[in-house]
């Protein structure tokens, strides 16, 4: 791994990226927004008034009020509480904690495997390619929600099996754009001297394809994880997604819609809207990366 991260530093690739990004006013700062929204749900449980779900600190009395009310105990809920009583501002820095923490961690699973296997297939060609692309054609073939709710049907709910439905339905967009950028690798001096060295077939995939493969990866792992974190949101508001143990922002959202005619506009709208900033401002910084790697595109 440091081998690795060596290459890519002297690469400048990373440089290249964060270069890219703040020549753009727009992609700058949805940047930052990204990263006050990473430092918020890393820290939520210090930045959150109070943890709103320890029983110990709900009072059911407080269930309903609006934006800069303030409760018995003096205490000011800024966006309001919500049918439980829970303050809305900390229940949205715990989603986004969960959210976002889902997202990562599917997108970055979903990366490793369709990397792996896009390469693979590049590199050994043949039958493996053969069978691997076919796969990858039938996933690609059906809608991504239609896929995670058939494996979440099966599977039931639970933080890890929606990672799992997530890992399922990424892995081949990872795994078509890696073997088409290994293609063009894999016929080049160097692959061919690590051959004739004797270097085996790992090594020459993990240590010479893949930091050569990794712009279009790092484009379409942006975008992904923007995917994962919406994906994930429609699956706990339809009640298939996470349990209410483990609630995100696509949870609270269903829990305000649930009594939205009765004017409760807040409990859903600004969990709404911070979704909408956080995969919005994703996908800003991903469309930002796909300039720089391919310049073409940003005509």
């Amino acid at each position: 791994m440091s081998a690795l991260t060596l290459r890519l530093l002297g690469n400048g690739m990373l440089s290249t990226a964060l270069n890219g990004i703040f020549a753009s006013t727009k992609a700058t700062i949805a940047f930052v927004v990204c990263l006050i929204l990473v430092f918020a749900a890393i820290f939520a449980p210090w930045l959150a008034p109070q943890n709103p779900y320890d029983l110990m600190q709900i009072d059911f009395f407080d269930a309903r009020l609006p934006p800069l009310s303030k409760s018995m105990s003096g205490m000011t809920y800024w966006l309001g509480t919500d049918t439980q009583g829970r303050d809305m501002l900390s229940a949205m820095l715990y989603g986004l904690r969960t959210s976002l923490g889902v997202g990562l961690l599917a997108g970055f699973l979903a990366l490793a495997v369709g990397s792996a296997l896009g390469l693979l297939a590049a590199y050994a060609r043949g039958r493996l390619d053969a069978l691997i692309m076919r796969i990858v054609d039938l996933m690609l073939g059906f809608p991504t929600i239609l896929i995670a709710l058939l494996i979440l049907a099966i599977l039931g709910q639970g933080t890890w099996k929606v990672i799992l439905a997530l890992v399922l339905v990424q892995w081949a967009y990872f795994a078509r754009a890696a073997r088409g950028a290994a293609l063009v690798e894999v016929n080049k001096d160097y692959v061919e001297a690590a051959r004739c060295l004797g270097l085996g077939w790992g090594r020459i995939l993990f240590s010479h394809l893949l930091p050569n493969c990794l712009p279009p990866l790092m484009v379409i792992g942006t975008i992904q994880i923007a995917n994962a974190i919406a994906t994930e949101a429609t699956l706990s508001f339809l009640g298939i997604g996470l349990p209410i143990t483990e609630p995100s922002l696509g949870l609270l959202i269903s829990n305000g819609y649930q009594v939205l005619l009765a004017g409760l506009y807040w409990i859903s709208v600004f969990p709404g809207l911070l979704l909408l900033t956080l995969v919005f401002s994703i996908n800003i910084v991903g469309d930002r990366l796909r300039e720089v790697f391919n310049p073409r595109l940003a005509a």
